[in-house]
């Protein structure tokens, strides 16, 4: 409900949530206890020859893999993941494309979904948008 402040002029209702507790709290993007994040720090192999596409929008990325060994393993067996690498910036994407197999990196960057319109429909893939990188 709208309240009408004393200049004639119309203010949102405030809101509240409950919490876990059971407290009513204002809105989580009010809360200071609350900051989500997407970062990622990685280091690891790389797997396959960093390749430069141009989209059909015009942009330009640089594409590659790293792998990184597991620290827990659920068996005897080496486990490992493969892990695919995007570089959309001109800088960063020219430090990309000097990287060989085998070389080892770090990487900084956030974990994106990209979707696509594929000929049998909507398709999307999980990817590390790098936003820094350095060969170790």
């Amino acid at each position: 409900m709208s309240t009408i402040s004393k200049t004639g002029s119309k203010t949102a209702p405030k809101t509240s949530a409950k919490s876990k507790s059971g407290a009513s709290e204002a809105s989580d993007s009010l809360d200071p206890m609350r900051n989500p994040r997407n970062e990622v720090f990685l280091e690891g192999r790389v797997s396959n020859q960093p390749q430069e596409r141009v989209l059909p929008s015009g942009d330009v990325v640089v594409e590659f893999r790293i792998v990184i060994d597991r620290s827990q393993s659920r068996g005897k067996k080496r486990e490992v993941d493969t892990l695919d690498i995007a570089v959309w910036s001109a800088s960063t994407r020219k430090r990309a494309l000097r990287l060989s197999v085998d070389d080892w990196v770090s990487i900084d960057g956030a974990v994106r979904r990209r979707f696509w319109q594929a000929p049998t429909g909507l398709a999307s893939r999980w990817q590390v948008e790098a936003s820094q990188l350095r060969k170790l």
